[in-house]
């Protein structure tokens, strides 16, 4: 059954005056100020342990959104049907545009000085944090078989669609590509950095310009592992919104390393992680999970912007690391 937000708040010691639907969540206005009631997926001992880290957070300066608690002290609340929600602050800006260089580095300035704050949490990390799942080379293996069972699928097949002719012409280069980035990944994660709090979900989309400055929202995605893991995720996307600019990477790099100290082990771990084809695992992965007998075109499209742009990529992961 749906659950209407009016339902849902009445979990919270909060006066609820207008209420507005949002991309995925809910606006709402209370007399505690503007809130967003948004799904949470995943459990309650994460967002309790999440809600403290955002609160130490913003009692040592750095300014993280909070969260409300709830009439029984819970963090997350559930509706009838078992959906999660929790309700946090609401900020108000405009996302970091993905073609502005003085947005972008404002941005990666902003991911940077949270992981330098988060350093600082004295929270103790509960086991739930620490699973297997953040490992590097277990998820890089995974994409790697992924990639594999598709070309076997591939080639299996009598009369190949214009997909599955287009992705076996590209796959000999992004598997080699892959194999190299797993072989350099492989016994030697422990090396690179050390495990810490991350973001989870670093892109322009999270990266609010607000009236106080650059803001990062969203935190429910937070896990542990490499931070590194972070910017390579805001440093990919913005290279794929410009072109993969040798210049405006360094200035990423340059812009991250003013704030929090890349060693050579981080960027080493960089260079793999952008090395692994992630691009072309997304839209094979894409591919192989949806209706096969209905081809998207805007999947074949993707594949051609992506074999488009393969050159500059391959001219910056050159260029701007040397080892």
């Amino acid at each position: 059954m749906y659950q209407q937000p009016e339902t849902i708040l009445e979990q919270y010691d909060v006066e609820t005056k207008k209420i507005s639907k949002g991309r995925g969540a809910f606006l709402c206005e209370t007399n505690q100020g503007m809130k967003i009631l948004a799904p949470f997926r995943g459990s309650k001992e994460k967002g309790l342990f999440l809600s403290g880290v955002l609160q130490e957070l913003k009692e040592n300066g750095y300014p993280a959104e909070q969260i409300l608690r709830a009439k029984d002290g819970s963090c997350v609340v559930q509706d009838e049907s078992g959906m999660r929600y929790w309700l946090k602050d609401y900020k108000e800006g405009s996302e970091c545009s993905a073609v502005r260089e003085s947005d972008i580095l404002a941005g990666v300035h902003e991911i940077a000085t949270f992981h330098a704050a988060v350093r600082r949490c004295s929270l103790q990390i509960p086991e739930f944090m620490k699973k297997e799942k953040n490992s590097l080379q277990l998820l890089y293996s995974r994409h790697f078989k992924e990639l594999i069972l598709l070309k076997n699928y591939v080639r299996s097949r009598k009369k190949k669609n214009a997909f599955e002719s287009r992705f076996r012409e590209l796959y000999p280069h992004f598997i080699a590509q892959a194999k190299e980035a797993l072989d350099q990944l492989n016994g030697q994660e422990e090396a690179f950095d050390e495990m810490l709090l991350c973001h989870g979900d670093c892109n322009q989309h999270n990266i609010l310009h607000t009236a106080e400055g650059f803001c990062l929202i969203n935190f429910e995605n937070m896990f542990w592992g490499k931070q590194v893991v972070d910017l390579v995720n805001f440093l990919r996307k913005m290279m794929e919104k410009n072109s993969w600019s040798i210049q405006l990477g360094r200035s990423i790099l340059e812009e991250y390393d003013k704030v929090v100290n890349l060693t050579e082990g981080d960027r080493k771990l960089i260079y793999i992680l952008l090395l692994f084809p992630e691009k072309f695992w997304k839209i094979s992965n894409h591919y192989s999970n949806s209706h096969k007998a209905w081809v998207s075109g805007r999947d074949i499209e993707k594949l051609e912007k992506l074999s488009e742009m393969e050159p500059a990529r391959v001219r910056f992961l050159e260029n701007v690391f040397s080892f």
